[in-house]
């Protein structure tokens, strides 16, 4: 069974495997989830074209001014109902501390980006194994966010009717924010839920506690998503439920993630040959 025949000049018979069946499509899909070593050139374009489309969709999304300010007011009284609604007490304490909350406003419009920009970078160069796959994460996290954007519009603290909140980067006019002065119409003033914020800066903080190996760094990781939801309680730019939309994000980024590659992140080896291998790679922590 299995084996054809064919007679020789010599007449006899040899026997002839039978055609292996074509697996090119499971050997591209072996190929895409196999980690390898990321390409820099690729990895520099990826990046700034997925975040160039990611501002493009985020800004289409219709400003629905009077939804997201309806979904602003059922927020504040759904917290209130739960007893977390103390944003306001926050905002208000931080904006009597000028210092204070002109460092905020600055640790809200850069480290968002430095912060993340940054442990891609770190990745690249001590973890290319794990790169693509924490990559992943990240990208499905905010592309899930792009989904909350368009079917819950939601208007930050600052700018609910009555909500006696301080829009802190207007009164204390500090530069950067895209959210408030003069760069406003450059950003979706109703894309507040879910928070990027908080699933952009967990997700540096989780794969920093996974991976580094010096304990006050990993300490660090932690503390980095703790004072991120604080800063972004504090200048009124999201709730507390925001900040639990963004954590449902980074929870599907993780699934997807480990759905593909089989295991998440962190379990993958750390590095892979520079040729790909023939046989299973198998999750290991290095």
């Amino acid at each position: 069974m299995g084996e054809t025949t064919v007679t020789t000049l010599e007449g006899q018979e040899e026997a002839l495997p039978q055609p292996v069946a074509d697996e090119t499509g499971q050997s591209v899909v072996h190929r895409l989830r196999t980690p390898r070593r990321p390409r820099l050139w690729f990895e520099i374009l990826l990046i700034a074209v997925s975040y160039w489309t990611y501002s493009l969709v985020r800004n289409a999304v219709p400003e629905q001014r009077a939804q997201a300010l309806r979904n602003a007011d059922w927020i504040w009284k759904v917290e209130h109902q739960l007893g977390i609604a103390v944003e306001q007490t926050i905002n208000h304490a931080a904006n009597s501390v000028t210092w204070l909350i002109v460092g905020m406003n600055y640790y809200y419009a850069t480290l968002h980006f430095v912060v993340t920009l940054g442990v891609l970078v770190w990745l690249y160069r001590r973890h290319p194994g794990r790169y693509a796959a924490t990559r992943l994460v990240l990208f499905s996290t905010t592309g899930v966010a792009l989904v909350g954007y368009y079917l819950f519009p939601l208007a930050p603290p600052r700018l609910m009717d009555g909500g006696h909140f301080i829009d802190t980067v207007m009164v204390h006019q500090t530069w950067g924010s895209m959210a408030s002065g003069d760069l406003k119409n450059m950003s979706n003033q109703y894309a507040a839920m879910p928070s990027m914020h908080i699933g952009w800066s967990l997700w540096c903080g989780l794969t920093i506690f996974a991976l580094a190996t010096i304990p006050w760094v990993r300490v660090l990781g932690l503390l980095y998503p703790t004072l991120t939801l604080v800063v972004i309680v504090a200048t009124a730019n999201h709730f507390w439920l925001d900040a639990v939309g963004g954590m449902l994000c980074l929870a599907f980024g993780y699934t997807v993630a480990r759905l593909w590659y089989g295991a998440l992140p962190h379990a993958l080896p750390r590095v892979v040959p520079s040729q790909s291998r023939t046989g299973p790679l198998l999750p290991t922590r290095v």
